[in-house]
């Protein structure tokens, strides 16, 4: 007789959250042989969102100037981002930061001043990705001089998900009855699942755009969303069973 403790547990992952896992000990007991099979499946679906990042950063000789300069001209790109039509919950500051600006002198060995750097970004949902290079033009022309993205997700992969989850358990069962043919049983019994979801990529990485590499004309910014994926892992553990067991299961 085969006994086996295995934890029991189901990991959720949203866009740009850490997994949260529950797990309770349990005690199984087997009268066949156990295998464990990890399964991995993903499926692609077509995005329904972009996230861009938009900043500006500014320099000057002091510090207090350098914030108030860079203050005035992110106001004016979070208002374009506003009237844009993107909503205050799809916009989200990610960083502000202040610096101070140094030049090194190689003949004197020295570092030398040269004033404050301050930069402020935001992250940006679009809920309507064909506006994406028409967003990304109308910043640059507001002020922003700090660019990333887009990266493209879904907002609801449930449904993608749960394509994965049937694909993956359909191949577990096939592998594991396998295993019962070849070592002369007649079917496999299901005695546990250990399930994690991966996140909704895999996404382009991402790309750093300065102002003066950006040339806006008429035309929008090209972009192309592609396709994502939505993946699941499970681990399925079975016991070899003849037809007796495996009715009873």
């Amino acid at each position: 007789m085969f006994r086996t403790a295995l934890a029991l547990s189901a990991a959720a992952t949203a866009l740009a959250l850490p997994a949260h896992t529950f797990a309770a000990n349990v005690e199984l007991v087997a009268s066949g042989p156990v295998i464990e099979l990890d399964i991995f499946e993903s499926v692609t679906v077509a995005p329904d969102m972009a996230t861009i990042g938009a900043g500006v950063t500014s320099e000057a000789p002091t510090a207090v100037e350098a914030l108030r300069m860079n203050s005035a001209e992110m106001e004016k790109v979070i208002a374009r981002i506003k009237a844009l039509g993107i909503a205050e919950k799809d916009i989200q500051t990610t960083g502000i930061n202040l610096s101070a600006r140094y030049d090194y002198d190689r003949e004197g060995q020295r570092q030398i001043f040269r004033g404050y750097q301050v930069s402020n970004r935001v992250s940006v949902n679009l809920r309507k990705i064909e506006d994406t290079g028409k967003v990304l033009d109308a910043l640059v022309a507001a002020g922003a001089n700090d660019l990333s993205g887009p990266s493209f997700s879904i907002e609801n992969d449930d449904a993608a998900k749960d394509a994965a989850r049937k694909r993956a358990i359909e191949r577990a069962q096939e592998r594991a009855e396998a295993y019962a043919a070849m070592l002369g049983y007649d079917g496999a019994k299901v005695l546990a699942i250990r399930e994690a979801i991966q996140g909704r990529g895999p996404m382009p990485e991402e790309a750093m755009m300065r102002s003066d590499m950006i040339k806006v004309s008429g035309t929008s910014a090209p972009v192309q969303p592609g396709m994502v994926a939505a993946g699941i892992s499970i681990s399925i553990t079975y016991e070899l069973v003849n037809d007796g067991a495996a009715d009873a299961g």
